[in-house]
């Protein structure tokens, strides 16, 4: 397919579209939408390798999300043979979560850390980039800056995952050479305007995260890759450009990381 919008995290493979998952893939084909379907433990990242494999444009990552399951832990030789899998163009979910962190803070970090640290070190092992999940407490940016100390001086690469960062932050993960993605929260809120405006063009990125955070004018709603077409206009409408120049320059940035 030729691509011409690419929705750079979805969870298309997941039981939320079982339903109609046919008439969502047809509307992304009549769009021209691509996406990465992204695995959040060892299961899922067999059902997204799987999924891709099937369909043209759809692509995925492997790994373990900090947060959705306390009982898996990273294991390096069980991921090793998706990672060989032609479709697989990056690592992840991973990061750290302190968003809703349950039981003794420092041992639900220590757990955190230990699954990154692994991913970290699988993804350079396998040349590929992080598809990096981090979500600071309310109020802070100690998630990112647990996750950017981690990072510096391991070569490491990859995008920062629906970024809730301030500027500070973002400047800190593109001097590392990691992109940010934005979702359809930029179509309801404008916290985040300040990050896209001051953004390099060559370092955004474009998601959905399917099927979650639908944005306007589909609020409410369960989301689907076909609608990253808003979260271009909004970039568009955020930086005053041209938004055939967007979303043109947001394509190249996603085939530069990903290697697609």
């Amino acid at each position: 397919m030729d691509l011409k919008y690419f929705d750079v995290h979805s969870h298309v493979s997941f039981k939320d579209y079982d339903a109609d998952r046919g008439a969502v893939i047809q509307r992304m084909r009549e769009q021209r939408v691509g996406t990465i379907t992204v695995g959040v433990d060892y299961e899922t990242s067999v059902e997204a390798v799987a999924f891709a494999n099937q369909h043209d444009g759809f692509y995925a990552t492997i790994g373990l999300h900090p947060t959705d399951t306390t009982i898996e832990s990273f294991d390096s030789e069980k991921f090793s043979s998706l990672a060989a899998q032609p479709k697989v163009v990056g690592v992840g979910e991973c990061g750290l979560d302190y968003f809703r962190m349950e039981g003794d803070f420092e041992t639900e970090k220590k757990r955190q850390v230990g699954d990154f640290e692994k991913q970290i070190a699988f993804a350079l092992e396998h040349d590929l980039p992080l598809m990096l999940h981090c979500r600071p407490t309310k109020g802070s940016m100690d998630a990112y800056i647990d996750v950017l100390e981690l990072l510096r001086g391991k070569g490491a690469r990859g995008n920062v995952h629906f970024f809730v960062g301030d500027t500070g932050i973002a400047r800190q993960f593109y001097d590392l050479g990691f992109t940010t993605s934005f979702t359809g929260v930029l179509t309801f809120t404008h916290d985040y305007d300040e990050v896209v405006r001051m953004a390099p063009l060559d370092m955004l990125l474009t998601e959905t995260d399917s099927p979650y955070v639908a944005p306007v004018p589909h609020r409410g709603e369960r989301n689907e890759p076909s609608n990253v077409l808003h979260v271009v206009s909004a970039i568009a409408r955020i930086r005053g450009a041209d938004e055939e120049h967007i979303r043109a320059q947001i394509l190249e940035n996603t085939k530069r990381v990903f290697a697609i």
